[in-house]
């Protein structure tokens, strides 16, 4: 890890904003030693059903950050979520800042343009973000110096970011007894996401984990926070040493049974966009339904 900018000594501060409807963790990450923040994976509220999109989740980190005068650096998106609509644009709209993802969402773009039939304007090129981060890309939230590490096995554009003592991992990692994503989308690979998986663990021990998602297996409080020593002696899937051939036969088998995320159609149309809704030939907003492609 010695490549890496990693400072131990940076403790940002970290505020989660909970979506029960999608299971998603959002973060305001502030920079300790300024008014500097980041927001990581923001959710928009989608009622797929009635076709209506509003704001409540996307709010209530806007407010937060206006009410403790804090300024808006960064919007983080560490993958192309599949389960819910990305805020950013909706809040950098209101309160600035940059959106950066990784640069492989230019392979997710051709994916989904071709399986959503999408016309020459869709841009393939990931040009809707302000960055596309490379492996080990660099970048500051005031005085705190962050990177992203490419971690893809979930998806081919999954970046785990680390902002000082805490790192963002995405859908790389669950909490110990979550385990891990799925790696059976378009471009996944288990044996990849072992292998980000075993970078993320290479991070120092104290190193704060901070989870996109959570369920709350058995019937836990919902949490999201651990570390990487309690992942790398707990973590069901991964933890205790368990090799990258049991990884794969478990991933693979347990995949082949999951049913596809309930909003994977609208979401992956918006995110693959930065956030922004697609519109129709009159400029209004829609939605399509690919059949018997995904």
């Amino acid at each position: 890890m010695s490549q890496y900018p990693i400072s131990m000594e940076v403790t940002p501060d970290v505020t989660a904003f909970f979506d029960p409807a999608t299971n998603t963790i959002s973060y305001v990450v502030k920079d300790p030693a300024s008014k500097a923040c980041a927001v990581v994976d923001s959710v928009m509220d989608i009622d797929y059903a009635a076709g209506r999109i509003t704001s409540e989740n996307a709010d209530k980190i806007i407010t937060f950050i206006q009410d403790n005068g804090l300024e808006l650096a960064w919007q983080i998106e560490t993958h192309v979520h599949a389960d819910h609509l990305s805020a950013a644009p909706y809040i950098q709209e209101k309160l600035g800042g940059k959106v950066g993802v990784g640069q492989n969402i230019t392979m997710i773009q051709d994916v989904f343009g071709k399986i959503f039939n999408e016309g020459t304007e869709f841009q393939r090129d990931g040009s809707q973000f302000d960055r596309l981060f490379k492996e080990g890309g660099v970048y500051q939230v005031g005085e705190m110096t962050c990177f992203a590490m490419h971690t893809p096995g979930h998806t081919p554009a999954c970046m785990v970011h680390v902002m000082g003592n805490a790192a963002f991992v995405g859908d790389t990692l669950f909490m110990p007894d979550g385990g891990s994503a799925r790696a059976d989308f378009p471009g996944g690979c288990a044996a990849e996401l072992y292998d980000s998986i075993q970078r993320v663990l290479a991070l120092p021990d104290e190193m704060r984990l901070f989870m996109c998602h959570d369920y709350g297996p058995n019937g836990r409080d919902i949490q999201w926070e651990t570390t990487v020593a309690e992942e790398k002696a707990a973590n069901i899937h991964v933890g205790g040493g368990k090799s990258k051939d049991e990884f794969v036969k478990f991933r693979t088998e347990r995949d082949a049974v999951l049913d596809m995320p309930k909003l994977i159609i609208p979401s992956l149309q918006v995110n693959m966009r930065a956030g922004e809704v697609p519109v129709d030939e009159h400029g209004d907003p829609m939605l399509k339904v690919p059949v018997n492609k995904i």
